[in-house]
């Protein structure tokens, strides 16, 4: 299997392919591929004995919103002798072509990881801005925040959505991920 899958190549052969989603329970609740499972990036390393049986039985395809996440997540199972492809363009992509998608149903889902960093973000610049008004040296606060952002930019990473993801309504409900690696070995 290639290592990249554009939308219309995952769309084709969908129902042969075991989906994993890596964005937080948030983001996917908000829409993701048909028959997706949800495991977040940061609870890979759990899922590593579900998903090599996974990828014994088939291959896999692993979806996040852009793509980044993913080809992380393909990386480290590849260093775990686990065989993946990513989703290029992620959900954003299958989404602009007009493949459906599956909403978690029952609970309004939260933000999208990318908005909760844009508050987060702007709240900080706006804090430190009219803090300093007053008191000079927390305007520093904003500039880092900026450099931040820049950086991430750089490297396609997030430092601010990482620890976004670690908040209680971006975290999987303990018996959620189990369920969702027992269906995944079994």
């Amino acid at each position: 299997m290639p290592l990249t899958l554009t939308a219309d190549q995952a769309h084709a052969r969908l129902h042969e392919l075991t989906v994993v989603d890596v964005r937080t329970p948030g983001e996917y609740a908000s829409g993701h591929l048909p028959g997706a499972h949800n495991i977040p990036l940061d609870q890979l390393d759990r899922a590593l004995d579900a998903l090599r049986t996974a990828a014994g039985r088939g291959d896999l395809l692993v979806v996040c919103a852009s793509g980044a996440r993913s080809a992380t997540a393909c990386e480290r199972l590849a260093a775990h002798g686990i065989g993946a492809a990513t989703l290029s363009g992620g959900t954003g992509a299958w989404t602009r072509l007009g493949h459906a998608t599956d909403r978690s149903t029952g609970t309004r889902a939260p933000w999208a990881m990318e908005r909760q960093v844009r508050l987060a973000a702007g709240s900080l610049v706006l804090t430190g801005l009219l803090a300093g008004r007053r008191w000079s040296a927390a305007r520093w606060g904003s500039a880092g925040v900026a450099g931040g952002l820049v950086f991430s930019a750089l490297t396609d990473t997030c430092g601010m959505a990482r620890i976004l993801a670690k908040l209680p309504h971006n975290r999987p409900a303990t018996g959620d991920l189990d369920t969702t690696l027992a269906a995944l070995a079994g």
